[in-house]
């Protein structure tokens, strides 16, 4: 949208800005065990030493970047991306009270309404990249980690009592690893969804990459996305969207935000109802819920949500009689 934009990232990424290379590939392509938290800190103290170069900072890196927002005067914005109901993250954000925060659906804020959120932005995805479809493939999909909170076997269950095709686009969880939450998903899948996949109406896909996962969405009838969290946003929903597909989702965390029950999808209280959810799809317009994708889910839509903010931040720091900040007195960004 016309501004310059510099991104501190992996240097494998593919940008059109100016791309800062902290580590030379992505974490999750090493084959050797990386201390995460450090590889963060070193990244944020790069920013920091940074800040003065620019209008305003982003940071996707949750409540890490606090401390440095508070040692610089460019202002800084924070995305929270994963769910706020914890003890611990609400003692923080009373803390550090003064962080702008922006949350990715309404619901998301719900455990911490006192914290300083300014505004709320949308996941957005390039809905012009992904492929409009008609169903034609005659299956319902699930796309996501084989885990509890994702509710494949919730998933398995209403395809079976539905009398349906379940195509299941998902990585087999790991196994033997030191991560507790990774060995859980392996006994998820070892105990509940192993013994579900015997059913003829049930095939695995295993892992897709963008253009697959299109493909895989433009022709199922419907996305099920049965939720056993309260998850902050789901991007695979607006994705199924973008192709036309309407989804049938538990009525958890984002999901009455993102689907317009009725009109893109159904957002259901019980498995009896995503059941019955699924032999009413032919009653949803796929056309509106590309339409819908694009007006609200789309990049640019986000961009616009963000540029608003930074707007906003950056006026106010202008004004700012923070001493240290004093000489400091054109910060707005220039829209």
């Amino acid at each position: 949208m016309g501004h310059d934009v510099t991104l501190y990232a992996t240097g494998d990424s593919d940008v059109n800005g100016r791309l800062i290379p902290l580590i030379p590939r992505a974490l999750w392509k090493e084959d050797r065990q990386v201390n995460e938290l450090m590889v963060h800190f070193s990244e944020l103290g790069h920013v920091a030493r940074d800040a003065d170069q620019y209008d305003i900072v982003h940071s996707h890196l949750d409540f890490l970047a606090f401390p440095f927002a508070r040692s610089v005067c460019t202002p800084f914005v924070h995305t929270m991306h994963g769910r706020m109901d914890t003890v611990e993250l609400q003692q923080l954000t009373l803390e550090y009270s003064e962080m702008p925060l922006v949350s990715i659906s309404d619901s998301q804020r719900r455990p911490v309404p006192r914290a300083n959120w300014v505004g709320t932005v949308y996941n957005g995805t390039p809905v012009e990249s992904l492929p409009p479809g008609n169903g034609d493939g005659d299956y319902l999909a699930f796309v996501g980690r084989i885990s509890p909170e994702k509710g494949l076997a919730e998933a398995i269950d209403v395809a079976v009592r539905a009398g349906m095709r379940l195509k299941i686009a998902a990585r087999m969880p790991l196994e033997n690893v030191d991560n507790p939450w990774v060995r859980l998903d392996h006994a998820y899948y070892q105990d509940e969804i192993k013994p579900r996949l015997n059913n003829p109406l049930i095939e695995v896909v295993g892992e897709v990459d963008d253009v697959h996962r299109g493909e895989l969405l433009k022709d199922a009838r419907a996305l099920l996305f049965p939720i056993n969290w309260p998850e902050p946003f789901g991007l695979t929903m607006i994705e199924a969207l973008a192709c036309g597909t309407p989804v049938i989702a538990r009525s958890l965390g984002s999901v009455p935000e993102i689907i317009r029950d009725g009109r893109t999808g159904f957002a259901c209280s019980s498995i009896d109802e995503m059941v019955d959810a699924c032999r009413r799809i032919d009653t949803l317009d796929r056309a509106e819920c590309r339409s819908d994708a694009e007006a609200r889910f789309s990049t640019r839509a986000m961009a616009r949500g963000y540029l608003a903010i930074y707007r906003t931040l950056c006026e106010q720091r202008a004004k700012s009689t923070r001493p240290d900040c004093a000489d400091l007195t054109s910060l707005a960004l220039g829209i």
